[in-house]
Order: C-alpha cells, then sequence, then structure tokens
C-alpha cells in the first residue's frame, strides 16, 4: 500500500464524557459545527481540492463496503472533495466500492476522483497498450466517464516516454482524463518528462504524489521540492503519516505488536522519538492530536497541495481533516523542523 491508515482515535480534547468512551464525528460536527470548506489549486490545472486527500486504499481490504462509505459521507459531510484510489488497491475492489458509492449518492460532479494505473495485475505497465486498457477498466469499476487526476504509479524507464505521453494525450484529448501526474519518478524523470511533452505538445504533467512525512524528508527536500516547484507540480505526500508512527501510538517495540504495518518500526529510533516529543509539545499548544498537527506542518511546505491519507473507520476523519483548520506559528514549525532534520 502507498498511504497511510489513519488510527482510531479519541475525541479532541475537551470534548469529554464520563458515560461513553468515544465521540463520533457526527456528534463532534454537531457540536463544535462545519467549518468553510478550504481548497487548493492542484499545480497548473483548474483542479480545486479540499487540502487533505481522501485515500482508498484501505477500501475492500480493512474497510468493508459499507464502512468504506461512511468513511467516504463522514468525509464530504467536513467539506472534502478530493478521494484518490488506484487500480491495484484491494484487486481493484477500492474502486468498485468508490464508484457504487458515487453513483448511490449522486456526488461525481462534487468529487475531485483521483486514481493511478500501473500496478494492477490485469494491465501492468505503462506502455500505451496497457495505459489505455486499464483506464478503461478503471472507468468501468468507478461507474463515471472521466477521471479528474490520473496518476502513473510506476515508472518504467524502459517504455519510451513517448510513447506513455502520447497514450495519456490521447486519454485526455477523449475526455477520458482530465489531467495527469507521476508517482514513484525521480527528480530527472520529471524532468525528462516535461522536455518529451513540449516536443511532441502533448499533455503535461501537473501533479506528483511522493513519499514525504516528517520522519521521511531528504528525498522530497532535497530534490524533487525544487524540481517540482520549477516544473509547478502541485504536490500530494503519501505516507504523509509515516504508517500511524507520528500519531503517537507506537513509542517501544511492544506497541509494534498492535499493528502489521512492520515498516513502523524503523522510526523507533532516537530521532523519531525527538520528532514526536516535538509534536507532542504543538498539539498540545493546539488542544489537537499528532496526527492533525503532522499534516498541518506538511500543508505549511511550498507546493504541497494535499497529503494522502485514509481512515479505516468514519470516526478516524475527523483529526484527519482538522489539518486544514490549523495555522501553525512560525517558532512551532521551526521546532518541528529542527526536531525532524
Amino acid at each position: 500500500m502507498t498511504e497511510d491508515a489513519a488510527p482510531v482515535v479519541t475525541p479532541p480534547a475537551g470534548i469529554t464524557t464520563r458515560w461513553a468512551p468515544a465521540i463520533s464525528t457526527a456528534e463532534t460536527r454537531a457540536i463544535v459545527g462545519s467549518p468553510r470548506a478550504v481548497r487548493r489549486r492542484v499545480g497548473s490545472s483548474d483542479l480545486e481540492v479540499f487540502p487533505i486527500a481522501l485515500s482508498g486504499n484501505v477500501f475492500g481490504w480493512t474497510a468493508d463496503s459499507a464502512e468504506s462509505e461512511r468513511v467516504l459521507d463522514s468525509y464530504v459531510a467536513r467539506g472534502g472533495n478530493f478521494v484518490d484510489t488506484a487500480d491495484s488497491y484491494a484487486g481493484g475492489r477500492s474502486e468498485i466500492i468508490l464508484g457504487n458509492w458515487l453513483r448511490a449518492r449522486g456526488a461525481r460532479d462534487d468529487i475531485v476522483l483521483a486514481t493511478k494505473v500501473g500496478k494492477s495485475a490485469d494491465h501492468p505497465g505503462v506502455s500505451a497498450r496497457a495505459i489505455t486498457a486499464a483506464v478503461e477498466a478503471s472507468l468501468r469499476r468507478l461507474r463515471t466517464d472521466r477521471i479528474d487526476l490520473l496518476y502513473l504509479h510506476i515508472d518504467d524507464p524502459d517504455v519510451p516516454f513517448e510513447e506513455t505521453l502520447l497514450a495519456v494525450d490521447e486519454l485526455v484529448r477523449s475526455g477520458k482524463v482530465r489531467y495527469f501526474g507521476g508517482s514513484h519518478h525521480t527528480g530527472d524523470r520529471l524532468i525528462e518528462a516535461r522536455i518529451a511533452s513540449a516536443q511532441l505538445g502533448v499533455a503535461r504533467m501537473v501533479a506528483l504524489q511522493n513519499h514525504y512525512n516528517l520522519v521521511f524528508r531528504s528525498e522530497y527536500e532535497q530534490g524533487l521540492a525544487g524540481i517540482a516547484a520549477t516544473l509547478s507540480l502541485g504536490v500530494m505526500p503519501r505516507f504523509a503519516l509515516a504508517s500511524g508512527f507520528l500519531t503517537g501510538k507506537y513509542r517501544s517495540k511492544t506497541d509494534l505488536d498492535r499493528t502489521r504495518r512492520a515498516e513502523v518500526g524503523r522510526y523507533l529510533n532516537r530521532s523519531g522519538m525527538r520528532v514526536l516529543q516535538a509534536l507532542d509539545v504543538v498539539a498540545a499548544e493546539h488542544d489537537a492530536p499528532l496526527a492533525t498537527i503532522a499534516l498541518a506542518w506538511l500543508l505549511s511546505k511550498p507546493d504541497v497541495v494535499a497529503p494522502v491519507v485514509s481512515a479505516s473507520a468514519a470516526d478516524q476523519v475527523f483529526d484527519l481533516v482538522a489539518a486544514a483548520e490549523v495555522n501553525l506559528t512560525r517558532s512551532q514549525l521551526t521546532a518541528l523542523d529542527r526536531a525532524g532534520s
């Protein structure tokens, strides 16, 4: 999987009760009200999205159809409009669940729909034939006539970029894809793609989905950030919560027994603990969960449009979307930057 599953969380601090262990997102919304839905533009496109993208990577996996729909409903109720999935998630089941929800709610025109192709068992790769077949299959599962943002889920140097770009451009010209972006692409390959697009006179990438968070920074900050700025790419960080580590619930090896995410263990070191300590301080100052602050930190970075996060249950959504409302001070950002450096 490429995005984070959000943890089961407790209610926001200050909202407590002696007779119930938790409070639902709907109940919280009834108490604090619904915020104005903010929007950010994706790169040079005309796509306007909520600054937290909801990943469908758990749909059909850790979240069944009913719970997936509740998660989607909760996200939209909080102002969300940017849903991200892939043809490989749960063997295509994620797209089916999302497509059924879009049709049942009549919500297609209200959602910016992103999916990825390149990793499915049926249509692997980024050759012209694979991309065309994969998009057609995704459209059927999603029960729609268009994909707002299509990502190339892999980069295959053995397939000429010209072939890939011409295939995507044909899909754009036909109206089946509105915009596209890259994932798992190096900076050099992104530049190569832009040059090839200009030479061919075809659609160019407008977005980048990459691994970036408070404990995994160098790959993006020391290379991709400058290229994203130069190419005007909207950045959607994946693994935004470091597989759940940045929620603060994993602080010892004993805590790892509660997760199937083996990669969390890589952060259980002095550096990772320093980041959690800094998050603890800032979270207390905002009376907010650590996950909210970790996402707010990402949203403070240039060209970052919307971190991609997932929720296996509807009650997890509140803390994720709340990041869009948090304004970190300069001193708080400096403290987090130093802790994660």
